[in-house]
């Protein structure tokens, strides 16, 4: 890929698009990369990010992530804050998953200890936790209780019995993103969503067995501070979101927006993939409270899976969760839009932030961290491809450049129907199990679609992201099993 020449170089690892790049930019947009990361990544980035720059009401910057690519609307790895009196809300700065996000739990189990027993330990997760395209899950409920799962998020499965009160603390926002409303969700998002609670899904998302190897401690405090306390301690690692009914609660509102954008607010964009309302409109408050719906369920749909990994560990290994120490690192979300209180030229403001395919990463001492985190500020979870290993990071003071905001994956170099001509799942497999990582998935395509070259190295994407200052590297996890649908 040819940089574009407009671009400044700000410091290795942050370059600059200025308002002079496209017409109708209102602000800079701005990408964090190392120049190796730049080059590689799509022309669409550059495009997406610069028309990001051009909506109504954005603050300071339109940012993209070290691990950006070409995405809906809004590049993969994209941010923006608005004003929220002035700016707008767009489905395609939040994405069609929403609340697609990450979850790590601890064990007090070792690799040694695990090692005999993981073929079976995979297997019996793929069996119980659903995955692959239309699945569904074991909790039955109806479509009036699913609304109350709408509004609770994580607290409906407190009370159900599928959490532990811990597990909510070390949850963004509790598990709960206040103001959801269920009677602006359509039935066709109930009908597709009510069903689907406890269920992996398919494409990027997966569980995974994981191993924290004493050489790849990067700070040893803050991974004895997160609870990274045993030489190769096994966690588990697992990605995924609001399924079917997130994606149609997004294509109701997309749709929504596209007939009232230009007609009844005089919006134009230069991209319908960013059709958009102002936020304190009618039509912008009921999609705000109906995203924070798919949000929570998302929360809950991660939430029943813990569940579910819980048991099987207790199963396998004849402990229950509580002696197996199967507690909660962190579960942070990556597609979601919040109020939050910044800081901008030395001016506290309310904002609305945008992250799409991009993870909050709170600082020490800010607002919302357990008490356990204010020190070592938040963990941020940023998953690699299932060939080569994930992260665990830490936010940092410096992330206020990007409202606290850093990367999310390591981002994709080639489209899923290109992995699909070149890999094959079948022999994917067995290379992987030959190198010591069992997988279990739903479909060889599916599997194939995931292969490590079609994802940029996830070590290049971390070093650039502690680089920039967004987040640091706190534990580097090596996959020895996983679950894809």
């Amino acid at each position: 890929m040819v940089i574009p020449a407009a671009i400044i170089k700000i410091s290795p690892t942050v370059w600059e698009l200025p308002p002079s790049y496209k017409a109708g930019m209102r602000v800079p947009a701005r990408i964090f990369a190392s120049e190796k990361l730049l080059r590689e990544m799509d022309a669409g980035v550059f495009e997406q990010v610069s028309n990001v720059a051009c909506l109504p009401g954005i603050v300071d910057y339109a940012f993209c992530m070290p691990d950006g690519h070409w995405g809906y609307g809004f590049p993969i790895g994209g941010t923006a804050a608005m004003d929220p009196e002035t700016g707008v809300i767009s489905p395609g700065g939040i994405g069609f998953d929403i609340n697609c996000g990450m979850r790590l739990v601890l064990t007090t189990l070792t690799y040694d200890e695990v090692k005999p027993r993981l073929h079976e330990l995979v297997d019996r997760l793929f069996y119980r936790i659903p995955a692959g395209v239309g699945c569904h899950g074991f909790v039955k409920i109806s479509h009036e209780e699913f609304c109350r799962v709408l509004e609770q998020g994580s607290r409906w499965c407190l009370n159900n019995g599928y959490a532990w009160q811990e597990d909510l603390e070390m949850t963004e926002e509790g598990g709960c993103f206040a103001g959801a409303d269920a009677s602006v969700v359509s039935q066709r998002a109930i009908d597709r969503g009510y069903n689907q609670i406890g269920t992996l899904g398919s494409g990027n998302h997966y569980l995974e067995i994981q191993v924290a190897k004493p050489e790849n401690i990067f700070d040893l405090g803050t991974a004895r501070a997160f609870g990274i306390t045993v030489p190769d301690q096994v966690v588990v690692m697992f990605h995924c979101g609001s399924r079917g009914f997130g994606h149609q609660v997004a294509t109701d509102y997309l749709q929504t927006f596209l007939g009232v954008m230009e007609r009844k607010y005089g919006i134009r964009v230069k991209d319908r993939e960013l059709a958009c309302a102002p936020f304190r409109s009618p039509e912008g408050q009921a999609y705000f409270a109906a995203m924070k719906c798919a949000v929570n369920m998302a929360f809950a749909n991660r939430q029943v899976i813990l569940h579910r990994i819980r048991e099987v560990f207790a199963e396998i290994f004849l402990r229950s969760p509580e002696e197996l120490g199967m507690r909660m690192v962190y579960d942070v979300a990556h597609n979601t839009a919040k109020l939050e209180q910044h800081t901008v030229n030395g001016k506290k403001r309310e904002l609305l932030v945008h992250r799409k395919g991009a993870t909050r990463a709170f600082g020490p001492g800010m607002a919302g961290l357990p008490g356990c985190y204010q020190e070592t500020g938040q963990p941020v979870i940023i998953g690699g491809s299932m060939e080569t290993g994930s992260y665990l990071l830490a936010g940092l003071a410096s992330g206020n450049q990007s409202f606290y905001t850093t990367a999310h994956g390591s981002g994709r170099t080639m489209s899923r129907h290109q992995a699909k001509k070149q890999f094959r799942g079948e022999k994917l497999q067995r290379d992987m199990e030959a190198r010591g990582i069992y997988v279990k998935s739903d479909s060889w395509g599916g599997l194939a679609e995931e292969a490590g070259p079609a994802y940029k190295n996830i070590d290049e994407v971390v070093a650039a992201t502690e680089l920039a200052g967004l987040s640091k590297r706190v534990v580097r996890l090596v996959p020895i099993g996983n679950v894809k649908g």
